[in-house]
């Protein structure tokens, strides 16, 4: 009798335990996870940024500290320079924050890359024409230079933009293709093995942009 009685209180002791441990655990989950994103500025899409905006201020110093041979040619180069910087730290803001899981009507992926592709073509004309009206003036050619690397670095963020727009969209279509129950009660599963491989793909692209 005694003997049983032992397994009993063994019994309750070890089964209050987890009951404790698993009321805690989703407190502290939520308490953790705050506004402020402490991964994003370690990824390569936040690394990528920060070097774009660096480069088109210094762009920008370079060519407004300049005696300019060209009024229309510098003015346009400042405005693309100073435009791309704001948005490319908008975009910053927006990962950092997690402002896109509270703004979901916008399509983020999509925007980011519309953003690159016509920032960088106009970085691109700003450049050439910067470099050609610079006539051997160093501060000008100097800011040409910088309009090149910054053009280079949007070409890598336009590739990156591309690539997560494009598993965004897969991801759209692999819940469509999700296993759909029947009146039955049985699920009937649809091209469940190559949707398995986007999402592992489409979560590794995410966790490189920051947005996972």
């Amino acid at each position: 009798m005694s003997h049983g009685a032992g397994l009993v209180r063994t019994t309750c002791s070890s089964g209050s335990a987890p009951g404790a441990g698993a009321g805690a655990g989703p407190l502290g989950a939520s308490s953790a996870e705050g506004l402020l994103d402490p991964v994003y500025p370690r990824t390569q899409a936040a690394l990528l940024k920060v070097a774009q905006m660096v480069v088109l201020l210094m762009a920008f110093i370079c060519v407004r500290c300049s005696v300019w041979t060209s009024y229309s040619a510098y003015s346009y180069f400042e405005v693309v320079t100073i435009c791309n910087l704001i948005m490319i730290l908008t975009f910053y803001l927006v990962h950092l924050f997690r402002l896109y899981r509270m703004l979901t009507c916008i399509s983020w992926p999509l925007s980011e890359l519309l953003h690159y592709l016509i920032g960088t073509l106009l970085l691109l004309i700003a450049s050439i024409v910067a470099a050609s009206k610079s006539y051997s003036q160093s501060g000008l050619v100097a800011g040409a230079i910088f309009g090149f690397l910054a053009t280079f670095l949007c070409l890598a963020s336009v590739w990156l933009s591309y690539k997560i727009s494009c598993m965004t969209q897969s991801t759209v279509t692999m819940t469509e293709d999700e296993p759909k129950e029947t009146a039955e009660g049985v699920q009937v599963p649809l091209r469940q093995k190559p949707g398995v491989g986007r999402s592992a793909e489409r979560n590794h692209l995410l966790h490189v942009l920051g947005m996972d």
